[in-house]
């Protein structure tokens, strides 16, 4: 498989590495981007390590015919994520590192991030992946800075991305690197697909608010997650649950790996992204109902901890169900 080469010998190679079990859209999203030109500055490349046949996760076979000898002359490596990422042959990462080594430009999608570590392409440098994997990647190479909150991290010849969406964000962040705003905003608007979202911005992970399990600590969870909008403490917390302050931290400690305020805090947070995903609450509205206190605060604490600002993160998920939803009296 194969998209369309520019007659243009000078334009810039980019080649996607087909590991066997990869992701159906982690690959399919270079190859619309920088395969989808008709006259364009890319030219492409699928291979893989045994042309031919090469499963592929989430959609038919991929029919490769490209070996791994073309990335010799790659000027940009694209790794795309594959299930249940383990090293790759060393046939791969040999051919990885060599490519690194002469100075193609190597960047990974999602778990594709494993394979670059593997050969040696990430010690030293910042790097992301998916963010349920994030801990795995960052446990098996000790050596590579993983940074699990971003979407994309750009360390010049080495970019990683997080996930699908996020590695179309990179994709289109390196058109920007190389042929400016405009050209990767004309690609936007052809995949119908945001301009520009920076690579600082959080991944948008699930907060875990609710423990997979629970040792009698159950009712005060709910209790707590139906009084948000009141100004909870830990005394509060401990008398509902009939437990001494300190056993109740320490119970909290080892039902969610956080502590009491931490996860209200959680919480909290968890609230204000349902608020802004499904209704038309004002930011002061929002603050009052997840009792985060006043609209600076708001902003604050949720672009630390979500990465984007209350506004952005209504404009990317908001579903306009046109629900107007008061807010709590103030006590």
């Amino acid at each position: 498989m194969q998209g369309k080469q520019s007659p243009d010998t000078a334009a810039h190679h980019v080649v996607v590495v087909a590991l066997e079990n990869v992701l159906a859209l982690d690959i399919g999203i270079p190859l619309q981007v920088f395969g989808s030109w008709r006259d364009g500055p890319y030219r492409l490349t699928v291979c893989a390590e045994r042309p031919g046949t090469v499963p592929m996760h989430g959609g038919p076979a991929l029919s490769v015919v490209h070996g791994l000898d073309c990335l010799a002359s790659a000027d940009t490596v694209i790794v795309p994520g594959y299930v249940e990422p383990e090293n790759p042959s060393d046939a791969v990462t040999a051919a990885l590192a060599r490519a690194a080594a002469r100075g193609a430009r190597m960047v990974s999608i999602c778990t594709g991030a494993f394979a670059l570590a593997a050969a040696g392409v990430l010690d030293g440098h910042r790097a992301t992946t998916h963010w349920q994997y994030a801990t795995a990647l960052a446990e098996r190479f000790p050596r590579v800075s993983v940074r699990p909150e971003v979407l994309y991290v750009d360390e010049g010849r080495v970019l990683t991305s997080a996930g699908v969406a996020a590695g179309l964000d990179l994709c289109l962040h390196l058109i920007r690197r190389d042929h400016g705003a405009r050209v990767a905003n004309q690609q936007a608007r052809l995949l119908v697909a945001a301009p520009h979202r920076t690579g600082g911005q959080a991944q948008y992970i699930d907060l875990p608010v609710r423990p997979h399990r629970s040792d009698g600590l159950t009712q005060v969870y709910e209790w707590a997650l139906s009084n948000l909008h009141q100004p909870l403490t830990v005394d509060q917390l401990a008398h509902r649950a009939g437990l001494s302050r300190r056993t109740l931290i320490r119970r909290f400690h080892a039902e969610t790996g956080r502590p009491p305020m931490r996860w209200l805090l959680d919480a909290r947070l968890a609230r204000s992204r349902e608020l802004l995903e499904v209704g038309e609450l004002t930011v002061e509205a929002v603050a009052r109902h997840c009792g985060l206190g006043t609209p600076a605060n708001f902003r604050a604490l949720f672009k630390a901890h979500v990465g984007v600002a209350p506004s952005v993160y209504r404009e990317t998920f908001h579903s306009a169900s046109g629900q107007l939803i008061p807010a709590p009296p103030a006590e």
